[in-house]
């Protein structure tokens, strides 16, 4: 019987920083850059919604076994919001469900509202997710019209400033542990407020020590050479090296 003969791509161990664009999710950039580039062992860490951008961290080989350490990391997201509406998927995606009309509110009543959000809070993740219930993924039974309760889960928000505000539209940027729905944060601050609101754009800057300045984008990554992806990985010695670095 034959031998296999391993192959370079056998061996790609490590991660890469993709910077992913809206219209797809994080599985169609996993999908696409393994098969690409030939990867036997790929996954990637911290879920982005297809309409959101940004650092999506790519796990290749014995990189996938880094996957609970580097999705634990905090993140940093800049993104829009709209007053007025609410969606069902608590985002410009989603079907309007309801409209009320939008108070007067300057820039700093905005940011006294968004300073509730601050510190620990318990979260209840909308229905639109990938979060399972006895095995089902959230949003495959809101698609069929059914709603089931959901666990609140314990979340941190360091930071949660309104930058811009020009009626009834804003930019925000916003700091978190793991595991926070942004999109749920502006739906309920609309909810506080009293007229409903969404997000109408979402992009994750940083994740741990990552920027999204070093990734690159996946439609440049895609037309490198072999050699040249190669050189993107950052192999796990240098990551072990990183997040020991960060504990002490």
């Amino acid at each position: 019987m034959s031998r296999k003969t391993a192959s370079a791509e056998d061996f790609v161990d490590g991660i890469i920083l993709v910077d992913k664009p809206t219209g797809c999710t994080s599985h169609d950039v996993v999908y696409t850059v393994r098969k690409h580039f030939n990867l036997r062992k790929t996954g990637h860490c911290g879920t982005l919604d297809p309409e959101a951008s940004g650092l999506l961290i790519l796990l290749l080989g014995k990189g996938t076994k880094l996957s609970e350490l580097l999705m634990g990391e905090d993140k940093t997201y800049e993104g829009s919001f709209k007053l007025g509406e609410t969606t069902d998927s608590y985002d410009a995606a989603g079907q309007i469900i309801s409209t009320a009309p939008v108070p007067a509110l300057t820039l700093d009543e905005l940011n006294q509202y968004a300073s509730k959000f601050k510190g620990d809070q318990l979260q209840v993740p909308p229905m639109v997710s990938a979060i399972k219930v006895n095995g089902v993924a959230l949003h495959k039974l809101a698609r069929k019209g059914i709603e089931v309760e959901r666990r609140p889960r314990l979340i941190y928000i360091y930071r949660y400033k309104i930058l811009k505000y020009d009626a009834p539209c804003g930019d925000f940027i916003l700091s978190s542990s793991k595991g926070v729905y942004v999109r749920s944060v502006v739906h309920d601050m609309g909810q506080i407020i009293g007229c409903g609101a969404h997000l109408t754009r979402l992009r994750r800057t940083v994740s741990g020590k990552f920027k999204v300045s070093d990734a690159i984008p996946l439609a440049e990554l895609k037309s490198l050479s072999k050699e040249d992806f190669l050189k993107r990985v950052i192999p796990c010695s240098e990551i072990h090296k990183m997040l020991t670095t960060e504990m002490r």
